[in-house]
């Protein structure tokens, strides 16, 4: 009994496992006659070459040990990315959406990708309307700021104190918003120099011509601005031995109003003539010189200094003819020793060593724009 029922059992399980055996057989014969190999067998390699490298343990294009070729058509689902020229796998495995079979690409052609990338990316903004871009013109204390009235909170402070105009209506509000090259912006009553324009005064020495080029080669105005970006212009004249002040700016509206007659700006003199002086001299010069172009007329006269025979006089005209003071005095009987120019309306020359140039203040300039009405 024992014996029989052993034999049963063995015979059971030898049946039941040549049956199983022989379906697994079955499916891999299968399998090689479609031209897959088998689960244990297959491979998935990660190179990008047209063959798969070397398996384990020397094995050339396959699995294990050496077997067949390269992974199935696609793999397991999760296996490894990249598979083999020979492995089917979908389309875009193996890295950057090349094609399975495609070569690498040179660092060449990637370099020149990356800069055509690039190139489309950095290409200039494109203006947008008015509408969707910033808002116009600039903050009021910000261009104040520029203009050298002080710190932004400085000027903060003067629009809270309502002494800041723009376009002859006072400004109380912060943040408004103008533009420095339309609006007229005033501080006190005078004009802020807003725009990029630049204002100078110079001591003119003796001997140099006043032009801003000299084809004598002959020192000139000129040798004192060299170095400015943008180009000036001398503001009326004064002749070779004549010292004293001359304007320099490239406001052209400016300099035109300062030397026409209409707007009379008054220009002042120092002249070293000898004496002794008559009392009515001034009186003279007030009433008007006829030269031979025409009556000529101070506006004042006055002795500064007196030392023996020789007088310092001052004269304040609003002409600007060629040598006016020098010809009216002469014309008067008293010839001018040394002249020197110490005003051009309300820049006085002060104590500016003579040869310098130096920037004049925003106060100055908006006097001088408030004297030819600007």
């Amino acid at each position: 009994m024992r014996s029989s029922g052993r034999n049963s059992r063995g015979s059971g399980s030898g049946s039941g496992g040549n049956n199983y055996r022989g379906a697994g057989n079955r499916r891999d014969e299968q399998q090689q006659r479609a031209g897959r190999p088998r689960p244990e067998e297959r491979r998935y390699d990660v190179g990008g070459g047209p063959q798969a490298g070397p398996g384990p343990k020397g094995g050339s294009q396959g699995g294990p040990k050496g077997g067949s070729q390269g992974g199935s058509k696609g793999g397991p689902k999760g296996g490894p990315k990249g598979g083999t020229a020979k492995s089917g796998a979908p389309k875009g495995v193996g890295g950057r959406g090349r094609k399975p079979n495609a070569p690498a690409r040179p660092r060449e052609y990637e370099a020149q990708m990356e800069e055509r990338n690039r190139a489309r990316h950095d290409k200039p903004r494109v203006a947008l309307p008015k509408t969707f871009g910033e808002v116009e013109g600039e903050r009021l204390q910000k261009v104040l700021a520029r203009a050298g009235m002080g710190s932004r909170r400085a000027c903060e402070e003067l629009i809270d104190q309502a002494r800041v105009e723009v376009n002859g209506k006072i400004v109380t509000e912060q943040g408004l918003r103008v533009d420095p090259e339309k609006d007229e912006i005033k501080v006190d009553g005078l004009t802020v120099a807003t725009q990029s324009y630049l204002f100078f005064a110079l001591n003119k020495p003796a001997g140099v011509v006043s032009t801003m080029e000299d084809p004598d080669g002959r020192q000139c105005l000129g040798d004192y601005v060299t170095n400015r970006e943008t180009r000036l212009f001398h503001v009326g004249r004064l002749d070779t031995e004549t010292e004293g002040i001359i304007l320099l700016t490239n406001h052209g509206e400016l300099a035109h109003r300062l030397t026409h007659p209409r707007y009379g700006v008054k220009k002042t003199y120092l002249a070293a003539i000898q004496g002794p002086l008559p009392r009515d001299l001034g009186k003279r010069l007030k009433s008007g010189i006829e030269l031979e172009d025409g009556y000529a007329r101070a506006d004042h006269f006055r002795v500064v200094q007196n030392t023996g025979k020789n007088y310092l006089v001052e004269v304040s005209l609003h002409e600007g003819r060629k040598h006016i003071v020098r010809r009216m005095l002469a014309e008067a009987g008293f010839p001018v020793d040394k002249l020197v120019r110490t005003a051009f309306g309300p820049i006085a020359l002060g104590d500016q060593k003579s040869g310098w140039l130096r920037r004049m203040t925003n106060t100055e300039v908006g006097m001088l724009m408030r004297e030819v009405e600007l």
